[in-house]
This record gives C-alpha cells, structure tokens and sequence, in this order.
C-alpha cells in the first residue's frame, strides 16, 4: 500500500486537485440534483473532472463522494445505495489517476449538528465506516474527511475510516475570519484545537479548506503551523472570496491571479497545495508549474 506521507517525506509540495462542484454544475449538474449519483448516471462526466485534474499536473484525485453519507443521501432517498455510490466514485477517480497518481476518498459533513440529539454519534460513526470501506473497495489510497466545523462529528468520521479502514486519514476544516481578526469554524473552532483533536483522533495529514481563497488561506496555513510544526498540511482554497452577480455566486480569482500564493503557501509551511470552490484544471495546472519552479 502506498503511504502519501512517504511521499511527503521526500520534500516535494504536493499537488492536489480543485473544485468538484464547480465541475459538475459546468457540465449540467443542476440546483436539487444529488452529485454522487452521477457516479452511475454520468459516470464519463465524473471520469472526464478527474482525469484532467490529473492531465493538469494534479499528484492526487479526490472521488466524487463529498455528500455520499446515508444522513446526506437520505435527503434524495438515496441511503440505501450509499455504498454503490462511493464504490462508485472511488473506482472512477482510481481509473482516471491510473496507477502513479493518489486517490483521496471524500467524506464531508452529515449536515447534522450532534449535540442537538437528532442523531446518534453509533449512527454517524456508523455511516462514516460504511462510506469508508466503500471507498477503499473502490480502490483509495487515503480518506480525506473535509470541510468540517465540529470537532465531534470530525473526529467520529476519523475514527470510523482509520478503524474500518486501516488507511491514512487527512482532515481538513473550513475556517472563516471573525471581525477581531481571528479564524473560527461556525461552530467556533480554532486552527490550534482543531489540530489537537485530529490529531488525536489519528489523522497524518491536517489542514484547512473552503471558505477562503488564497490570501486568506495564508494565514490560516500560519496558525495550523504555529500549533504544529511537523504534521503535513493540505490545503484547497477558493478561488478568491465569493460574490454574487445575476444571482448566482461565482469566484473572481483567475488562475494568473494565485501564482504569487502559491509560493507563499508552500513558504508557509503548506505541504498539498490544491483547490476548493471555483477552481478549474486551469488553477490546478498554474499551481502544479508554479511548484515546478518552487
């Protein structure tokens, strides 16, 4: 089994991909519709995002399973195919990276809140393990449990893909900046406990994602290095804060626009440099040459 952090340890910033969401709505993916059934239903779609992701100078794929939780297909009545699903989408990001390239499965957010007893915490780790091993049936080499803001629900998905699994687990939260100055999760995290409890939980690799485009994303990679400096760090920012225009939110920062973030990114202590929402195999290609350079 390949490890992605042996092949950190050889020095080397990373490359990973970019937006998902963006891709798919570029290629019809409308309002109300569930992502992850296009595994099955567009499956040349989802297989055409990765492969030039990796075309573009992408080190790793992420799948196509962000929402693929039982919780979060129920809302389509899909819970019952949860596993086809992220099966599914692990073996079309495998296919497209083909065999020299990392394949990281997605878990995100159930879009419960925990404390609130709507759910049980047996229910959640339970539906994290079923995506998990689905994942690595379809072939990943490594979860990535992302864009999360509690630190409960965060580290019941760790626990369930490192338990189930056996395979190294990055997590990454989404931070926004609060008028003082300070980044915190909705829910009121920080970068510093967000790193003690992810760690602890048993994730190699940490980091932040969404919420932010490159500048922002700067000062984040920062404070998760002043709390840690060893662990690896990934990072996929915006591309640029998002604005609404003609009623629909897009994302301003052209793939020109990030080439000076990239090296301060990486100067900053990031390890896996990537993408999150409007982001392009274009962003994707500047960021995979601007390392060259690096």
């Amino acid at each position: 089994m390949r490890l992605l952090t042996d092949a950190l340890k050889e020095g080397k910033v990373l490359v990973s991909d970019g937006a998902w969401g963006t891709m798919l709505q570029g290629r019809g993916l409308e309002p109300g519709d569930c992502p992850e059934l296009w595994n099955v239903t567009h499956r040349d779609d989802v297989f055409a995002i990765a492969r030039a992701y990796v075309d573009a100078g992408a080190d790793m794929v992420l799948t196509n399973s962000f929402g693929g939780s039982p919780i979060k297909l129920s809302h389509y009545n899909l819970q019952d195919r949860a596993a086809e699903l992220n099966e599914a989408a692990a073996r079309i990001s495998r296919e497209a990276a083909g065999a020299a390239h990392f394949v990281l499965g997605s878990i995100g957010p159930t879009g419960e809140i925990l404390m609130t007893a709507q759910v049980t915490q047996e229910s959640v780790y339970d539906d994290f393990r079923l995506q998990a091993e689905a994942l690595k049936r379809g072939g990943v080499d490594a979860i990535v449990v992302e864009t999360m803001s509690a630190i409960d629900e965060a580290v019941l998905a760790i626990r369930a893909a490192k338990e189930s699994t056996g395979l190294e687990v990055v997590c990454t939260f989404t931070f926004d900046r609060s008028p003082n100055g300070e980044y915190r999760t909705m829910m009121g995290v920080s970068p510093e406990e967000m790193v003690r409890a992810v760690k602890g939980a048993g994730a190699s690799i940490i980091g932040a994602n969404c919420g932010n485009g490159f500048d922002q994303m700067v000062e984040v990679v920062k404070e998760i290095r002043r709390a840690d400096p060893a662990t690896p760090i990934l990072v996929h920012a915006n591309a640029g804060l998002p604005v609404l225009k003609d009623g629909r939110t897009i994302y301003l920062e052209t793939p020109a626009d990030i080439i000076p973030k990239v090296r301060e990114l990486a100067d900053c202590g990031a390890n896996i440099i990537g993408g999150c929402c409007g982001t392009t195999p274009e962003h994707i290609r500047v960021i995979a040459e601007e390392l060259k350079r690096y």
